[in-house]
């Protein structure tokens, strides 16, 4: 060190410089450092080539290190990809039309009562409306159907046969519509429930189509709805078994959480026990004027006390009570041990400690009316316990 021209606070600040090249190689490339990195040459040192800086732009290529660094974030950017169990179940999403705009449409009274004329007329524009339909005149039939619910308004199947109608318009929404308000009429109405479950279907709804076709099979079986079902039976299946699962796994997340916060508050439970727990013993166990922790038998040494003491009934006791306060109860009714209490806690009260930890005896006290009236303070002689 002594050869050297400079002092050893020197040489620290090299050997860090020097870590911080091998951290960090581009630093050698500043035109600040350019004198260091000829004289690293001229040794025969070869400079790697490093990666520029964001906003440098010196043109150098980048380094094998910087490129595996960029490469990464890659498996955090793939991540998302993963399907969660609330994501989308895929689906064959064949023959399903974009929703048609609502289109208000006169729906008539349910429960009204037609006379028979209306009725007859409305039978008549009901056979229109089907040979309308049978011709491929869609609209016509819409319109026919139309006059014949205000005719009779409480005809369930002039709904459902409207939504036909309409759902061969390419108007799933109104089909829709028109079947409800028919199972508001009758709701054991095959017709209704075929037409809407296929108006389901062409809209993507695939449980309630599956729903709907399943019920008018069983009420009415039908080639067609038959074959409408088995076609949205594999989608509904799959949402059924999504849905189920998501259910399944939000109830287990859920009772991971109800037995999370039962451990914590049977932890909190824990510590509020053991903090009043230490509280308690630093009461018992505690000294005069409050301060935790006091030892009484530090203040033994007084002989009255140790003389009073030589009674093992008195010495037990003592000890039991100073363990906890509340076991003097067993003693309120032994006079000895209540006077010799008594006694205690005048040579405490006496020596300034400001009684005995809290420790309820007579004084210092009893609670009021319990146990017999304690006996009155000893003559000075202190026959009763020996504190002369």
């Amino acid at each position: 060190m002594a050869n050297l021209p400079f002092g050893k606070e020197q040489l620290t600040q090299l050997r860090a410089f020097i870590n911080m090249c091998r951290t960090n190689p581009k630093i050698i490339k500043t035109a600040e450092l350019s004198f260091f990195r000829e004289y690293l040459e001229e040794l025969g040192a070869e400079i790697p080539e490093v990666a520029p800086t964001s906003g440098h732009g010196d043109g150098e290529m980048p380094s094998p290190t910087k490129e595996s660094k960029k490469a990464e974030p890659q498996p955090e950017q793939d991540e998302p990809k993963v399907e969660s169990e609330e994501s989308d179940v895929e689906l064959d999403m064949t023959g399903v039309v974009e929703p048609d705009k609502d289109e208000s449409l006169p729906m008539g009274e349910l429960g009204k009562e037609a006379s028979e004329e209306d009725i007859e007329k409305s039978n008549e524009k009901k056979r229109e409306a089907i040979s309308a339909y049978a011709e491929g005149e869609y609209q016509k039939a819409v319109d026919l159907y139309t006059e014949a619910i205000i005719l009779n308004s409480g005809s369930a199947l002039l709904y459902a046969k409207r939504g036909q109608a309409l759902l061969a318009l390419g108007k799933p929404n109104a089909c829709v519509r028109d079947c409800t308000h028919a199972l508001e009429a009758n709701p054991d109405c095959a017709a209704a429930l075929k037409f809407r479950g296929r108006a389901h279907r062409l809209l993507g709804h695939w449980e309630e189509a599956a729903s709907d076709l399943r019920d008018a099979c069983k009420i009415d079986f039908d080639e067609q709805a038959d074959e409408w079902l088995r076609e949205v039976t594999p989608n509904a299946r799959k949402l059924e078994e999504h849905r189920r699962k998501y259910e399944r796994k939000r109830a287990e997340r859920e009772l991971q959480e109800r037995l999370r916060r039962a451990k914590q508050a049977r932890e909190e439970h824990a510590k509020a026990s053991a903090a009043s727990q230490q509280q308690q013993q630093q009461q018992g166990g505690g000294g005069g004027g409050g301060s935790p922790g006091f030892d009484f038998y530090s203040l033994l040494n007084d002989p009255d006390i140790v003389e009073a003491f030589k009674d093992p009934e008195l010495a037990a006791a003592f000890r039991d009570i100073s363990t906890n306060p509340a076991n003097m109860v067993k003693y309120q009714n032994n006079p000895k041990v209540v006077a010799a209490m008594e006694k205690l806690t005048a040579k405490f009260s006496g020596a300034g400690l400001g009684g005995m930890g809290g420790m309820p005896f007579p004084g210092a006290g009893f609670p009021p009316g319990a146990g017999p009236t304690p006996p009155p303070p000893p003559s000075s002689s202190g026959d009763d316990v020996g504190l002369d």
